[in-house]
């Protein structure tokens, strides 16, 4: 099990309570925005602990499904820890809505330094150390590959190995090295995908919560259920990493990462190996297409926040900025 992580609950309800989804700067406690995930974003407020970082997730339905989520939170992180991968602490914590409807979850961390984080590493590294990076990645993926297979029919997790997902321990870019031995932390816990005798433990339809109820069919019916599994497929887990190397503007070293992961894992069609060979033409379609479908989405979430507002009703979600793809 990973470390625990003090959480004053009565900060968290504070805050919730006078949170301004809009702009979270100008809310009762003021908080800055440190990242965004597709469906959930990270906040720092100085007015709790200033060495916490707070995801905060989408919305839950009642308390009895916000406390099976952090349930399953803490199995998910337990087996990554016993594969081997060297988990962030944590504490998931859940809380009444202000409103008196569902409930909010919120994952308390320790807050990283910008520049430990792999994706804003990779920005500073020159191609020899970054395709030490992704070697190092690589071995981390490995392992998880190894444990779903060991323990196939028993218990696999689904993994989002991307390079945002992933800390530096130690790592200082004013040397311009990497430190040795290389050190990797996996902080993107709060999707606890789990699968128990091949059935998946988590209520995938949980993360359409966020989505505006003119997609929310469309998304569940042709694209909830190939999100999921994407995650528990080695070949789709390696390609969703390489394609992000467009988004982090560090699309020549594709050609180079694509060769180490077919020298580890592809069967070179010989049928003895992980999965089929990867080419860099099939990352740059998987990069077009998942663009293509998260700037939608994303657009028509802006699109739902609007007539939230014209409608005069509250809008509860946190949306990012323009994101550079």
């Amino acid at each position: 099990m990973t470390e625990e992580i003090a959480v004053d609950l009565e900060f968290l309800r504070r805050f919730e309570a006078g949170l301004d989804p809009l702009h979270p700067e100008r809310s009762a406690l003021p908080a800055r925005v440190l990242g965004y995930g597709e469906i959930s974003t990270v906040i720092a407020c100085d007015a709790g602990d200033p060495s916490l970082a707070y995801k905060r997730m989408p919305l839950f339905d009642s308390g009895t499904e916000a406390e099976a989520y952090v349930g399953l939170y803490e199995q998910y992180t337990a087996v990554l820890a016993d594969a081997g991968i060297h988990v962030a602490p944590g504490r998931m914590v859940w809380l009444p809505r202000a409103n008196g409807r569902g409930a909010v979850i919120y994952l308390a961390q320790q807050k990283l330094p910008a520049h430990t984080i792999a994706h804003k590493a990779l920005q500073h590294l020159k191609p020899p150390l970054a395709l030490d990076l992704f070697a190092a990645v690589l071995d981390q993926f490995g392992k998880v590959f190894t444990f779903n297979d060991t323990h196939r029919g028993e218990v696999e997790v689904g993994f989002d190995g991307q390079l945002s997902n992933w800390a530096i321990t130690d790592y200082d870019p004013e040397n311009g090295r990497l430190p040795q031995p290389l050190h990797l932390t996996y902080f993107d816990t709060s999707s606890p995908l789990l699968r128990r005798q091949g059935v998946e433990q988590l209520n995938a339809e949980i993360f359409l919560r966020s989505a505006p109820s003119f997609l929310a069919w469309l998304l569940k019916r042709f694209y909830l259920e190939d999100v999921v599994t994407r995650y528990y497929d080695p070949r789709q887990v390696a390609i969703d990493l390489l394609a992000n190397l467009y988004k982090e503007q560090r699309p020549e070293l594709i050609p180079d990462l694509v060769a180490m992961c077919n020298e580890r894992w592809a069967d070179g069609g010989q049928g003895n190996g992980r999965f089929p060979t990867i080419t860099p033409s099939e990352v740059a379609a998987y990069y077009r297409q998942d663009a293509f479908i998260w700037r939608l989405y994303l657009g028509a979430r802006r699109l739902d926040r609007t007539l939230h507002r014209l409608l005069r009703r509250p809008y509860p979600h946190i949306l990012p900025g323009k994101i550079r793809r």
